[in-house]
């Protein structure tokens, strides 16, 4: 059994930060049933360019794998009691709404306990359900400028910039998850759920770490680093060879002593401008020009092979592609291959959450879902005969999907991004 196959989420779900959050639960074995509105034609991550089809985007392939899709109006009374029977078996219910809908829609804690006394409720929201932003959406972009995190990337001089990838979303998704996780754990321990109300907001901020209690504490000034320099450590950061890019860390003594002898500069290891840490910092303009010009005399794999043999920490800068390509990559099995109806096999990143011995094989993952495509099995599940599921139907429940040409919505108010 994988670790998690005792637990059932109900999920309401879309876009990146919450699917991101519950895909490595499902990764781990946990069911996640996840409830797609049928009046916004479902999770808007279906419809993300460029490749989107009808209602299946490859962006939705990257943050869906291993759940359950049900169709589910939970605004009308039939779909409320569905949802109802959901919770009553499920452990969690897990979304990613705008900091005001959870209470709209009956989601806390407080709406549900009546239903299951021990469901835990995990909202992952773009500025929490308290404070003066709750009302507001969240994405981010939006999140890693309101953090202070585009003031301490890019060039110095430059035009902020923000991450090149969507970082605060999925940081928020693994804050998430541990919540959940531990929700559960309580849950069952006590006997009494319980709400988690998390934030991409507070996850932002939380992550500004040693730079934030610098500041708070010693009045530090963060401030954009040239070549994506560490802020006090010299050197560690890019630098430019005769052909291409290359990191190089010297987060040890020993590793600034065992570089000066790779670069054939010895001499400045006994420099008392740069002897130390602090020494290093301080005279961070003289010595990185000096660095700067000894790199750009090679090329980066005549950098690499010496600085491996050194054990040096360092790397090429390495585009998309040559990342997927490393042979560590496909040693750590991180490419998964699913098949899908629309695009053939789809090419995709496993979890990176693991439980097991080193080198363990894990199942392959499933695809993500069809809109709606495990809507009548789940609710067999839950002991409905064709009869009762007819009349659900009827009566809204499960809404109408509009066809692939008119489903694409407008992004949803309610999404953290």
């Amino acid at each position: 059994m994988r670790p998690l196959e005792d637990i059932r989420i109900v999920s309401l779900e879309q876009y990146g930060a919450g699917p991101f959050g519950s895909m490595h639960l499902a990764e781990l074995g946990a069911e996640v049933i996840k409830i797609e509105d049928p009046g916004s034609g479902g999770d808007v991550g279906r419809y993300v360019p460029p490749y989107a089809e009808g209602n299946d985007s490859l962006f939705f392939e990257s943050f869906n794998k291993n759940k359950s899709s049900v169709l589910l109006d939970i605004r009308t009374d039939a779909g409320r009691e569905v949802f109802h029977d959901l919770v009553r078996s499920a452990d969690a219910v897990y979304s990613n709404l705008r900091g005001d809908v959870p209470e709209k829609l009956g989601i806390r804690y407080a709406d549900l306990a009546e239903v299951n006394p021990q469901i835990v409720c995990c909202s992952l929201t773009g500025f929490g359900m308290t404070g003066p932003r709750s009302r507001e959406p969240g994405y981010d972009y939006v999140l890693q400028a309101l953090g202070g995190w585009m003031s301490v990337t890019g060039e110095p001089g430059g035009a902020p910039q923000k991450a090149g990838l969507s970082l605060v979303d999925y940081s928020g998704g693994f804050v998430a998850a541990i919540a959940l996780l531990a929700g559960i754990h309580a849950a069952r321990r006590d006997g009494v759920g319980t709400d988690c109300d998390l934030s991409l907001y507070d996850t932002a901020v939380s992550l500004l770490t040693y730079p934030a209690t610098w500041h708070l504490t010693g009045g530090y000034e963060p401030v954009r680093t040239h070549h994506s320099a560490h802020p006090s450590l010299v050197p560690f950061q890019a630098f430019e060879a005769s052909d291409g890019w290359l990191v190089v860390g010297c987060a040890k003594e020993k590793f600034w002593q065992r570089l000066t002898v790779v670069l054939g500069r010895a001499d400045i290891a006994d420099d008392p401008r740069f002897a130390t840490f602090a020494d290093r910092d301080r005279n961070r303009d003289v010595l990185v020009p000096l660095l700067e010009d000894l790199f750009r005399t090679r090329t980066v794999a005549e950098w690499l092979e010496p600085l491996y043999a050194a054990a040096i920490p360092c790397a090429p800068v390495k585009e998309v592609a040559g990342a997927l390509d490393d042979p560590h990559t496909v040693a750590r099995a991180l490419v998964a291959e699913t098949e899908h109806p629309r695009f053939g096999t789809v090419r995709s990143l496993r979890s990176p959450v693991r439980v097991g011995p080193p080198g363990d094989d894990t199942p392959a993952p499933r695809g993500g879902p069809a809109m709606g495509e495990h809507t009548d099995g789940v609710l067999r599940g839950l002991g409905y005969d064709q009869d009762r599921m007819d009349a659900l139907r009827a009566a809204g429940a499960f809404g109408s999907v509009p066809p692939p040409e008119d489903a694409a919505p407008e992004t949803p108010s309610a999404s953290t991004g």
